[in-house]
C-alpha cells in the first residue's frame, strides 16, 4: 500500500512525498523512524483493475532461499532484525513477498518474535520453517538456523528442479509425436488414403489401421473422445487436490516401478534430516516428529509419522513403531534409528542416514534419466515406423505389382 503523506522535520522544515508499508499505521512508524512528524497521511487512491499489472509470478522455494540466506548474512553481520527485514523488503521485485516481509517487520517492531509473524503467513512459510525459526530464537543461534534453512530449502529446489527436469522431457517428446500423428491424419493421411483406394489394390493390415484411426479422429466421435478426455483430465486435476485425491495419488505413486522406490528413498531422506535438524533445535522428540511428518510431502508417509509420534508419547521406541512398515522405512533405517535411539545420538545418526540416502537419490536419478532417454527412442522411432510404413507399403505393392 502506498500513502500520501506531510510531515516536518525537526528544525521545522515541511515535507511532502509517498511512502509504501503493510498499513497506515505501519508508514507512520516507518516515518517516525526517520525522525519526521506526520501531519497527515492518505492512502493513494487505487487504480482501476483493468489498468493493474496482473501479478502472474508466487512466491517460489527459490525466493525462499534467497531470503533465508540474505538474512542470515546481514544478521550475522550485527543488522537490527527490523532493520533487515525491511532492506530485504525494499529490494525484493516481487509484490507478494515484499508486501509480506513488510507486515512482518511491523509485527516484530511491534513486539511480535520472529517465529510469530512468519506464522502469520503458513502458505509461504511452513510449520517447517517457523519451527526453525523459533528453535534458533529460544538457543541464541537465529543465523545459523536461517542459514542452516537456505541449504535445506536449496536441496529440496534442486531436487525437484531434476525431477521436473527429468519429466519434462518424455513429456514435451510425447507431445511432439502425438502433435505429429494429429496433423498428419487431419492433412496428409486423407490424401494418402484416396489415392491408395483409388487403385483398387488390397491394402495392408497396418494401412487399414491407421486409415480407420484417421477417420475415427476426424469424425464426431472422434472429437467426442477428445473432448472427455480434455474433461476426465481437469476433473483428474481438481480431484488430486482434495485429502481423498492426494491419499489415492501418493499411495499410487508410492506403486509404480522404479519410480516409487526412489520417491520412497525421497520421502525417508527428508524425514531423516527434518527430524534430525529439529532435535539438535532443542525440540522435543514428539514435537519433532510432528513437524517432520507434516511438511514430509507424501500422506502415507504423513500418517505414519503421526501414529509413530503418538506411540512415542506413550512411551515406545521410534525404531519399534516404524519398523511396522517396513516397506516404507527400509530395515537398515530403522536399525540406525535404534542405535541412535540406545546411545542417545539421535541426530547425528539420522544425519548421516541422510549422508547415504542423498547419495543413493542422485544415483537413482541419474539411472532413471538415462532409462528414460532410449526408451523414449523406442516409442518415438516405434510410432514414425508405424506411419511410414503405412505409407510405403502400399506404395511398394503397387510399384511391384505393375
Amino acid at each position: 500500500m502506498k500513502f500520501n503523506y506531510q510531515a516536518r522535520t525537526k528544525s521545522g522544515e515541511i515535507q511532502m512525498g509517498t511512502v509504501e508499508a503493510a498499513s497506515k499505521e505501519g508508514a507512520l512508524i516507518l516515518l517516525q523512524r526517520h525522525g519526521l512528524y506526520v501531519t497527515s497521511m492518505e492512502e493513494v487512491e487505487a487504480v482501476p483493475f483493468y489498468t493493474k499489472k496482473i501479478e502472474l509470478s508466487r512466491i517460489s522455494q527459490k525466493d525462499l532461499v534467497a531470503f533465508s540466506r540474505q538474512l542470515s548474512i546481514m544478521f550475522n553481520s550485527k543488522v537490527p532484525l527490523v532493520e533487515s527485514l525491511r532492506t530485504l523488503a525494499e529490494q525484493s521485485v516481487k509484490p507478494g513477498l515484499r508486501e509480506r516481509i513488510f507486515v512482518i517487520s511491523e509485527k516484530v517492531e511491534g513486539g511480535t518474535s520472529f517465529s510469530e509473524a512468519l506464522a502469520a503467513f503458513p502458505k509461504v512459510f511452513d510449520l517447517f520453517y517457523v519451527n526453525m525459526v523459533k528453535a534458533g530464537e529460544a538457543s541464541g543461534k537465529l543465523s545459523e538456523s536461517l542459514n542452516y534453512l537456505a541449504d535445506h530449502l536449496e536441496r529440496e529446489y534442486n531436487l525437484k528442479s531434476k525431477l521436473k527436469g527429468a519429466m519434462m522431457y518424455p513429456i514435451m517428446i510425447l507431445a511432439m509425436m502425438v502433435g505429429i500423428i494429429f496433423l498428419m491424419s487431419l492433412y496428409v493421411l486423407p490424401q494418402l488414403t484416396t489415392m491408395l483406394e483409388e487403385t483398387g489394390q488390397e491394402l495392408p493390415f497396418v494401412t487399414k489401421l491407421i486409415i480407420k484411426s484417421t477417420n475415427f479422429i476426424r469424425s464426431w466421435a472422434g472429437i467426442g473422445l477428445i473432448i472427455a478426455i480434455v474433461v476426465m483430465s481437469v476433473f483428474l486435476f481438481r480431484f488430486s487436490k482434495t485429502q481423498k485425491g492426494k491419499d489415492r495419488r501418493d499411495r499410487v505413486l508410492l506403486k509404480l516401478p522404479i519410480f516409487g522406490s526412489f520417491l520412497r528413498m525421497v520421502y525417508v531422506s527428508r524425514f531423516a534430516e527434518n527430524l534430525s535438524t529439529l532435535i539438535s533445535g532443542g525440540l522435543p522428540i514428539a514435537n519433532a516428529l510432528e513437524i517432520s511428518g507434516a511438511v514430509v510431502g507424501n500422506t502415507l508417509y504423513q500418517k505414519i509419522i503421526l501414529e509413530t509420534t503418538s506411540d512415542v508419547r506413550k512411551g515406545e521406541n521410534i525404531s519399534a513403531s516404524l519398523k511396522k512398515y517396513p516397506k516404507l522405512f527400509p530395515p537398515m533405517f530403522t536399525a540406525m534409528v535404534m542405535v541412535g535411539e540406545k546411545t542417545g545420538t539421535l541426530d547425528s545418526t539420522l544425519l548421516n542416514v541422510v549422508v547415504f540416502y542423498r547419495a543413493e537419490t542422485e544415483r537413482s536419478l541419474e539411472n532413471l534419466l538415462r532409462l528414460i532417454e532410449p526408451l523414449l527412442i523406442m516409442v518415438l522411432g516405434g510410432g514414425v515406423g508405424v506411419l511410414v510404413a503405412s505409407i510405403l507399403l502400399p506404395l511398394y505393392n503397387s510399384i511391384t505389382s505393375i
